[in-house]
Parts: structure tokens; C-alpha cells; sequence
């Protein structure tokens, strides 16, 4: 589907934006998926399951999945390094393992954490990881020493997500206290907690900028906070049951989430808006995640599958068309105020010689037809900070301007001809 201007010698875009597709159904797991991540390379996708297994499904040709064993209990998250040479992953057996990706499964065990370990993140450069666990600790350890660092201990109840800053000098955590906590990986001191959460909280994440973050909880909503002035943005009731897990695109303009209520939602976070529902599992809908650079999505669910979507709606090149914003500092603590009460795509090379677990059996029409845009629903209590529009995207605007003035001209003109000659 694409509209273009014939012979204009103007730039040339898609004007109209299509659905997310599916590319690729994996299966392989025996049990829920808990976790998926994508290479920085685009070259892999590793899935975490209660079965106990990582699983790394490669995108090349002909080549076979890997299924690591090693983890005595369900495997609760999995992550790739920056680099894409390491895969980090968190178990119920209390433990965290460092993985090769390759056909050999080679891996090293961290172990302090006392209760299941649930999440697990790498620090942006590499060199640190963070847990956050069922013993109401967030733990950070060094990546190629294989050393524990420090804990962070003031949640009152079990742990169920932390991640780093793009920045690395803040974390963010959720627990089933019911809060969403900020932390100086400095000074080790919490430096503000939001309370407003709704339920436990499942699953939480920075925006790209730095500037906010997005918590999902058991009550269905999902929440968007300015950490600069721990101002709340924007408060999404729209999953009719327990939010598990969310994921922002690289350009930061969309949030990706999977619910118990067996739907993937897509929102427009500049809108403020549902920008898309998407119905590809049986069941409740356990793990999200946008790749790095924001053209592919994954999602796991309780029917042990994996699938990898296009993402299509953002045809335009972000990195062009959105550029960070200069002279914009990423936040620090001193910012935090005291605590207080669619042309198509090529569809990708993606592997068809995978192993005996994968099929491509799945009806990609069907899937097609069972994604819809969502227009039913809107939630606005502040969008985003808009960012500037790129020069391209102003100059064929201004030259559909100019044109459409000619098209009235001319049709005017016409008019005027009809009249004389009645």
C-alpha cells in the first residue's frame, strides 16, 4: 500500500501506515514463556520459559535453535549484552547465569540472591548487571569479574523488576509493595518512590530519553512518569486484566505492553492514545520486547509460543525524522526534586532452516486479520514532549501545499468556465 507524487522529483513516502505483521511463530518451550530479548545484530531472539530453558532461535538461514540447560527452576527473564557476545539470565533457583550464545551453551552462575531471582538488565556499557529478586533486594554485579557489588534493600516486598538509566547513574524497581522506587547507583540511596501504582508491579523500564518511566501492574494499567518533576503523564487503564510486561520503541514515541487479558497493545505515547490491538495468542500475553532499533517486536505467552512481528507503522527513519534533541542534558539526581507526600516493507531474510521445534504453520492471514488498530479507547493526561519535525518531512509538506493550492486554482477556474458557458 503506498501512494506516491508522479513526477515530482519530491521526496517520496508512504502516506498511509499499515499494521504490524507477523514473520515468524517459534516453538520449542514446553511451558509459558517468561521472558524474550533480540540481538543488537538482529541475528538472534532468546526466550526464557517456566520449563527451565533458554532458548536462542536464530534469524540466518539454515541454522538450528540452541536450548540451554542449566537452570534447576523456571527461567524468570533473559537479556542480551550491548555487545550481543553474552546473554544474561535469572531463575527460581535463586541463581543468574552468564550464556554464550553459541552452539556450546557455555555459561558461569552468579549466586546471592535467597529467593527467585525475577529480572535481570545490563548496564548500557556492558560491564554491570542488576537483579531484582523474591528476597526484596535489587543486587548489582560486575559483568566480567563475575563479582557482587552492592544491594539495594529498602522494598518492603518481593521484587519484580529493576532496570538501569540509559545513563547508567539511576535504577528503577517494582514490587509487590506496591511502589516504583528510583535509586543512585552512586550513593546507593533511594531517591524518590512513586506510590500511585494501582497494584503489585510486574514490569518496569526507562524511556530512551532517560527523562521518564513506565510501570505496568496487576490492576491492568500502565503508567508513564517525568522523573525530573516525579510528575505522573499518563495513566492507561485500557488491559481488562494484570499487565506483565511493556517495552518502548527506540524512538520513544510508542510503548509496547502484554497482558493476562490475551492482548498485545501498542500505545502512541505523543498522542496519548491506544495505537494498535493485536490479538496472536491463546492466553494471557507473559513477555514483550521492541528489538534495539525499533523494526521488529517479539512476544511470548502461556501458549508456549514465541512470535516475532514487523513493526511497520514507524516507516519513517526515526533517527532522521526525530534527532535528539541538542542541548538537552539526560537527567541527573540533582534533577529530582525531595520526596514528597506505511509503504510496505521487504519482509526480512528471517530463517527458514530452523530446528525441528519451529514451525511456520501459523495462518500469517489470520494474524493479519485478528491485528486491528484500536480507535475505542483514549486516555490523555499529557502526552510526551513532542519533537521537532525534520526538514524533509517540512518540505514535502509544504510542496503537497503548494500543489493542492494549484489543483484549487485550476478547479475554480473550471467553475468559472461551466458558468460563462451556461
Amino acid at each position: 500500500m503506498k501512494e506516491e507524487i508522479a513526477d515530482s522529483g519530491y521526496l517520496k513516502m508512504a502516506t498511509t501506515l499499515e499494521d504490524p505483521s507477523l514473520e515468524r511463530h517459534f516453538r520449542g518451550h514446553r511451558d509459558t514463556i517468561t521472558a524474550v530479548d533480540f540481538s543488537p545484530n538482529m541475528t538472534q531472539l532468546a526466550s526464557g520459559s517456566m520449563d527451565s530453558c533458554l532458548m536462542v532461535w536464530n534469524f540466518k538461514p539454515k541454522m538450528r535453535a540452541y536450548r540451554f540447560v542449566g537452570h534447576k527452576d523456571a527461567v524468570m527473564s533473559v537479556q542480551f549484552s550491548p555487545s550481543g557476545h553474552l546473554v544474561a539470565s535469572s531463575s527460581r533457583d535463586k541463581t543468574v547465569r552468564l550464556w554464550i550464545p553459541s552452539v556450546k551453551g557455555e555459561s558461569t552462575v552468579f549466586k546471592a540472591h535467597t529467593a527467585t531471582v525475577r529480572s535481570v538488565d545490563f548496564s548500557s556499557d556492558g560491564q554491570t548487571l542488576c537483579t531484582a529478586s523474591d528476597d526484596k533486594t535489587v543486587k548489582l554485579w560486575t559483568v566480567h569479574r563475575q563479582k557482587f557489588i552492592f544491594s539495594l534493600t529498602q522494598h518492603m516486598n518481593w521484587v519484580r523488576c529493576a532496570r538501569f538509566s540509559p545513563d547508567n547513574r539511576l535504577l528503577v524497581s517494582g514490587s509487590d509493595d506496591k511502589t516504583v522506587r528510583l535509586w543512585d547507583r552512586q550513593s546507593k540511596e533511594c531517591v524518590h518512590t512513586f506510590y500511585e501504582t494501582g497494584g503489585f508491579v510486574n514490569h518496569v523500564e526507562f524511556h530512551p530519553s532517560g527523562t521518564c518511566i513506565a510501570s505496568a501492574s496487576t490492576d491492568g494499567g500502565v503508567k508513564v512518569w517525568d522523573i525530573r518533576m516525579n510528575k505522573i503523564l499518563q495513566n492507561h487503564v485500557a488491559h481488562t486484566a494484570a499487565v506483565n510486561s511493556l517495552s518502548f520503541h527506540s524512538s520513544g514515541n510508542y510503548l509496547l505492553t502484554g497482558s493476562d487479558d490475551a492482548t498485545v497493545k501498542i500505545f502512541d505515547l505523543l498522542e496519548g492514545r491506544i495505537f494498535y490491538t493485536l490479538h496472536g495468542h491463546q492466553g494471557p500475553v507473559t513477555a514483550v520486547a521492541f528489538s534495539r532499533n525499533g523494526e521488529y517486536f517479539s512476544t511470548g505467552g502461556a501458549d508456549e509460543q514465541v512470535l516475532a512481528w514487523k513493526t511497520n507503522f514507524d516507516q519513517i527513519d526515526f533517527n532522521q525524522a526525530l534527532p535528539p534533541r541538542r542541548g538537552t542534558a539526560p537527567p541527573t539526581v540533582e534533577d529530582i526534586p525531595p520526596r514528597s507526600q506505511r509503504k510496505s516493507p521487504r519482509r526480512p531474510t528471517l530463517s527458514n532452516g530452523v530446528s525441528d521445534h519451529f514451525h511456520s504453520d501459523y495462518d500469517m492471514a489470520s494474524a493479519a486479520d485478528t491485528s486491528q488498530r484500536s480507535r475505542e479507547y483514549t486516555s490523555v493526561t499529557q502526552p510526551l514532549e513532542s519533537k521537532s519535525i525534520p526538514p524533509q518531512l517540512t518540505q514535502f509538506m509544504e510542496k503537497i501545499a503548494g500543489q493542492l493550492d494549484i489543483l484549487t486554482q485550476t478547479v475554480s477556474l473550471l467553475e468559472h468556465l461551466l458558468l460563462y458557458k451556461l
